[in-house]
């Protein structure tokens, strides 16, 4: 019987509270990780994810942090090294999307997308450099999206495309601890984030731009992550995947 390579390690994952980051806590503790739960202002729907996993025979622990401020992401792994004595997978879930009309977006609406989806990432990863464990991964969040050109997406696609380069900038840089650091581009998944605020009809023609006429489940996402923390994907880095169904 194959050995479970994934049991034991301690895994962080932002944003974890709701959506595709609450899939991917379950399902990396379903795999024998022990994972933090970080949220940002959900605290309730955070101790849910915790409960879910703990009723499985999991382990997770919910520590709260504001990623987009440099002092909370440090105080987010100083807190999970206390707990667990080690890091060996991060995943830089936690985001925000706006979509707006270039002449809409103001100063506020950039500095805070910056903040979180690109400097929360970025700093995220300093910490990872300075504290993972060597053989450890990285899994950061771009969007399908930035390939699209889709009217009323220019800020966040500029935030995700920042994504992908750091992850190929860094990924030789972090080479000689052996860690791994990969995007993952997801499609239109069903979730709060991307439902929110659009028609049914809206809906649907994003249905209807990939190969399978539907939109992506959390569990979509959440099997790729799992892949690429596995050892089978130690050949994979500076990565941009796109995990989509075919969106065009």
């Amino acid at each position: 019987m194959e050995t479970n390579k994934t049991s034991n390690k301690i895994a962080i994952v932002t944003g974890a509270s709701r959506g595709i980051g609450r899939q991917i806590a379950i399902q990396l503790a379903d795999a024998g990780m022990k994972v933090i739960v970080n949220y940002a202002a959900s605290r309730e729907k955070a101790a849910e994810v915790v409960e879910l996993i703990q009723q499985s025979g999991g382990e997770a622990t919910a520590i709260h942090a504001d990623v987009s401020k440099v002092s909370e992401v440090e105080r987010l792994f100083s807190e999970t090294l206390e707990l667990y004595g080690a890091i060996d997978v991060l995943v830089n879930n936690a985001g925000m999307m706006k979509t707006l009309p270039l002449d809409q977006v103001t100063e506020d609406d950039f500095d805070q997308h910056m903040a979180l989806n690109v400097k929360g990432t970025y700093f995220a990863c300093q910490q990872a450099m300075l504290h993972m464990k060597e053989g450890g991964t990285i899994i950061n969040f771009s969007t399908s999206v930035s390939g699209a050109m889709l009217p009323g997406y220019s800020l966040y696609g500029a935030t995700k495309g920042a994504v992908e380069q750091l992850t190929r900038q860094l990924a030789k840089e972090f080479g000689p601890k052996g860690i791994t650091i990969n995007s993952i581009a997801p499609g239109q998944v069903a979730t709060d984030l991307f439902l929110n605020g659009k028609s049914e009809e809206v809906v649907d023609s994003f249905r209807r731009m990939n190969a399978f006429g539907r939109l992506g489940e959390p569990e979509d996402i959440a099997n790729a992550v799992e892949l690429l923390v596995s050892d089978k994907a130690r050949w994979i880095t500076g990565q941009t995947i796109r995990v989509n169904g075919g969106f065009n």
